[in-house]
């Protein structure tokens, strides 16, 4: 089953949650989307497109009061606090944050410029901050809420031509574990998920990205990648999608400050 196709009635473990999806508008985040629709949610998605954001409002068939969509710059703090307050205005509370939102750049070291470290750490770290500084005092006074940070493998180990990426995913699987640490006592979970090769436009641009750097055929750079992966396959969206309904829901109570890799097993090589 592939994202566009997440209508099947679920077994409502996110029945009466309220979900905050960055990122909503394609990928990993449209997957979500739909999954959380399935549990039973009510969705405020969020991405830069507006447009993309509608077709997947209409995708997911919910009735009007169980959706809203907010054209969203996760880099912009205001927004970002307005965007919670919106949700809080429209549903009465904020239960879960997924933040998804992310962006890839892909240059050898020396080649990567000032302006892609910032670009990077603007939208891959500092739209997390934002998000989660602006939902995490309502969830704490509400003695409940769920923050799932969709990481990277690239937050968990080292690699070539990607040290900006690394950098930024990275620095979410640190934060995840502080702001768990500091929450873990008022209700709140904050946890990770770090994938690795999903079938999404960011893996069409790492492609594209590698073959420019490195000069190869896009197509031997995935078998090189897939070499590492024991499950030899790129993953599904809906793969992640299942991990984040866990995390989301109330399942997940005694889980915190945790990065879990879906990955095919690529780390473990």
């Amino acid at each position: 089953m592939t994202a566009g196709q997440a209508k099947d009635p679920g077994s409502g473990r996110l029945d009466g949650t309220v979900a905050l999806i960055t990122g909503a508008s394609r990928g990993i985040g449209r997957a979500i989307a739909h999954a959380y629709a399935a549990e039973g949610a009510s969705l405020c998605l969020a991405a830069t497109d507006r447009a993309k954001l509608e077709e997947v409002e209409a995708a997911l068939g919910l009735p009007a009061e169980r959706t809203m969509v907010l054209a969203l710059d996760v880099t912009d703090r205001d927004a970002c606090f307005a965007a919670v307050e919106r949700v809080g205005q429209r549903f009465g509370r904020l239960d879960a944050l997924v933040n998804n939102a992310g962006i890839y750049i892909s240059h050898t070291f020396l080649d990567y410029s000032a302006q892609d470290f910032q670009r990077l750490l603007d939208v891959n770290l500092f739209g997390v901050i934002h998000l989660m500084q602006a939902a995490l005092p309502g969830m704490q006074s509400r003695g409940y809420g769920r923050i799932v940070n969709i990481a990277s493998t690239a937050g968990k180990w080292g690699s070539r031509n990607q040290s900006a990426y690394n950098v930024s995913k990275h620095a979410v699987v640190g934060l995840t574990r502080c702001v768990a640490l500091e929450a873990g006592a008022t209700g709140v979970t904050v946890n990770a998920i770090c994938p690795g090769f999903v079938q999404t436009d960011m893996v069409e641009n790492l492609k594209r990205q590698y073959a420019t750097i490195g000069g190869a055929d896009a197509d031997a750079v995935v078998k090189a990648a897939l070499a590492r992966v024991p499950m030899g396959r790129v993953l599904d969206p809906t793969e992640i999608a299942g991990l984040a309904v866990y995390l989301g829901s109330r399942e997940s109570s005694g889980m915190t400050g945790q990065s879990i890799l879906v990955d095919g097993g690529m780390l473990l090589c």
